[in-house]
């Protein structure tokens, strides 16, 4: 069995194992966002996936409900509109776990490059073409390295321009390393410093 079919079977077993521990979880969740303002459970965005592909990916909606003011998929730095549900569920990364349906269906895997918007796909897209070649991911070494990417963006005189000169530039060198190295050894050990990142921000 190769490592592509094994990390699917992996990714099929685990979120369906995922999606029914944590179904008491995702329907708490979902009743306290619906509770403080009314507002969508879910927020849903199209990203570039596998092959250039687009699909949604879905997040447990964290910020109030108002018109977009900036056309690059993401409000850069903006902590003004996060809810206090928002608030938690960003710092738990519990807003994530809505993506357990996208890698189920197969759009998405465990481990992999982060999908983007297709705004900044076409920024950089002659690296994006090596990219594109894996099933976007859940974690990987990028967005362990950028835990606190939105403390950076906030922190930015112009959130827009640090995410497209250093951010980003940074994430594609990593997202590239992953593809040029990837393996079961690797996501194992993605997974698992995820977790403990996760525990050790926590304290």
């Amino acid at each position: 069995m190769n490592n592509g079919v094994f990390k699917r079977l992996f990714d099929i077993a685990f979120s369906t194992i995922g999606l029914i521990i944590f179904m008491p979880v995702l329907i708490i969740i979902a009743l306290l966002i619906k509770l403080e303002d009314g507002g969508p459970v879910f927020f849903k965005q199209s990203r570039i996936g596998r092959y250039g592909k687009k699909f949604t990916i879905l997040k447990f909606r964290s910020m109030s409900v108002e018109e977009k003011k900036y056309g690059h998929g993401f409000e850069p730095g903006n902590k003004s509109r996060i809810t206090k549900t928002g608030s938690f569920i960003r710092k738990t990364k519990i807003d994530e776990l809505p993506q357990l349906v996208n890698i189920l269906t197969g759009y998405m895997s465990f481990v992999g490059p982060r999908p983007e918007v297709e705004y900044w796909v076409n920024k950089f897209p002659e690296k994006w073409k090596l990219i594109l070649q894996a099933r976007p991911g859940l974690t990987d070494n990028a967005s362990i390295e950028f835990r606190n990417e939105e403390n950076i963006l906030a922190e930015s005189a112009d959130p827009a321009l640090e995410y497209e000169q250093n951010i980003l530039p940074r994430k594609l060198v990593l997202y590239e390393e992953y593809i040029n190295n990837n393996s079961l050894i690797c996501d194992i050990k993605i997974i698992f410093l995820t977790i403990y990142t996760l525990i050790k921000s926590k304290n």
